[in-house]
């Protein structure tokens, strides 16, 4: 086996990586010393802009295998035919903290699929609840500020979160999610997977249904109290990294159990609530869970960042069959993801391995930008329409037109009979054991506690009040006993 160079960025061999070239023994370093200026100069360029959410990420390549035959929602052509499998990248990751925090904390996970379909990439970007905080895609940077690092002390601050969140009463079903027992996966594999918003399918015929998506984990649930993250996360900040990276390298292959929920597009209209806001759930006995499919994940990344770091997933990204719905924050979304991913990577990021499409070429009439590598064949036309045989549209949308009455632009939803923001955190509340709800009321208070401003307290309070009343008596109390104790 012949003995590798080392070289430059050009190509040619390094004489020596060990010494810089200087004029004489403790002589000063030359200019002309070519590698040791590109070594220092392309090490100062390594980083590139972390995600403003989502930063902290682990990532893996899988498959996903049709279980049962969905033919009857949607044409997507990975889907129409049980058996069938399509690769596929996962990436998970925390929401609030930057690129170094630690991975067993209490906040949502991140859970994205790019499923590399023989008619494109289908991404489907979710979380492993169900929910989120707000339902206007206005309210995000204000949101994500608040749950931040403050711009003065340099510290993500009690008072700031729960301030936004005293004044966002929607979240409160959210916040009762983040704080129960599941607001600390033990571990990527042990947690669920949703879509959150809900999409709309249309099958061949053109029939239009809104579904969401559950991911079921095979592995079951497993979560930490909060006095086991903190501890966890001194111990090994990378804790969620390591044990995917180190299952799968010893063949044990995580899954999860795609399942769907169906509503016929004619029934939006007339539900109770608003089907289409994020801050609510459908419950499973108005609209069952309906299986899918299998997603497997037994590879990792041979380079993290080039893979985890540098995989763009814009919930934009559909396939024939798939498509949005009105739900304002998925709407806001489609722009502002692959906005987030022009600003880091680049406009040529979809030409990234991870990103680029397996099955089909992306052709189009993108031209050019920062490390443009598709380049424009000879003598092609960089205009459409044209006479000379270059890529023309089909005609065909990817989806139905959106199935739903009364969505036309306006800045409110048609009212639904419970659309209220806090019924289903009621609901959830009640669906809890005696245990779990005393670990709730203990991780709210302990962090609603140290809030300095009173009437931020007593917001909070009403929107645990109005979930239910029991709830709202026990948050205050155990509030209460701690400011005072």
């Amino acid at each position: 086996m012949s003995k590798r160079v080392l070289t430059t960025e050009s190509g040619a061999p390094v004489a020596d990586n060990q010494n810089s070239a200087s004029a004489g023994v403790g002589g000063p370093l030359l200019l002309q010393d070519q590698h040791l200026l590109e070594k220092l100069a392309r090490f100062n360029r390594e980083r590139i802009p972390e995600r403003v959410v989502h930063a902290r990420g682990s990532g893996a390549y899988g498959h996903f295998t049709v279980t049962d035959d969905v033919s009857d929602l949607t044409s997507a052509a990975f889907l129409n035919t049980v058996g069938k499998r399509t690769e596929l990248f996962t990436r998970f990751s925390t929401v609030a903290d930057n690129l170094g925090g630690a991975d067993a904390v209490r906040d949502p996970r991140g859970f994205a699929v790019k499923f590399y379909t023989e008619e494109g990439n289908y991404d489907l970007v979710g979380n492993n609840t169900p929910v989120f905080f707000i339902k206007d895609p206005l309210k995000f940077p204000d949101f994500i500020h608040s749950q931040k690092r403050d711009p003065f002390t340099g510290k993500q601050e009690p008072d700031n979160v729960w301030d936004f969140w005293a004044h966002a009463p929607e979240a409160t079903h959210q916040v009762t999610w983040l704080m129960g027992d599941r607001g600390i996966p033990a571990s990527y594999r042990h947690m669920n997977g949703y879509g959150s918003h809900t999409y709309q399918w249309t099958n061949a015929a053109g029939d239009a249904f809104f579904v969401k998506y559950h991911f079921k984990t095979n592995q079951g649930i497993r979560s930490l109290s909060a006095e086991q993250g903190q501890e966890l996360a001194g111990k090994d900040a990378n804790s969620h990294q390591t044990d995917l990276l180190q299952a799968i390298e010893r063949g044990v292959h995580p899954s999860w159990t795609l399942y769907v929920q169906v509503m016929p597009a004619a029934e939006a209209d007339g539900y109770r609530f608003n089907p289409f806001d994020l801050t609510k759930v459908w419950p499973h006995a108005d609209y069952p869970l309906r299986r899918v499919g299998r997603l497997v994940l037994d590879r990792n990344p041979d380079n993290v960042f080039a893979e985890v770091e540098q995989a763009a997933f814009s919930p934009n990204n559909f396939v024939p069959g798939i498509g949005p719905s009105p739900d304002k924050m998925l709407q806001g979304r489609l722009f502002a993801y692959a906005d987030a991913h022009r600003y880091r990577l680049g406009v040529n990021h979809t030409q990234l391995a991870v990103n680029a499409p397996r099955a089909t070429t992306a052709d189009n009439y993108g031209r050019d930008g920062l490390m443009a590598a598709n380049a424009q064949p000879r003598g092609e036309k960089n205009y459409e329409p044209n006479s000379y045989g270059g890529p023309a549209e089909t005609g065909t949308p990817l989806s139905a037109p959106l199935a739903v009455q009364g969505h036309t632009g306006t800045h409110e939803a048609p009212a639904h009979s419970k659309d209220d923001d806090f019924f289903q955190a009621g609901e959830l509340y009640r669906l809890m054991s005696a245990e779990e709800r005393a670990r709730l009321v203990a991780n709210i208070a302990g962090g609603l506690s140290q809030v300095s401003r009173e009437d931020v307290i007593e917001k909070n309070l009403a929107h645990f009040h109005a979930a239910d009343p029991e709830y709202g008596k026990r948050v205050e109390a155990a509030v209460r006993a701690l400011r005072e104790g």
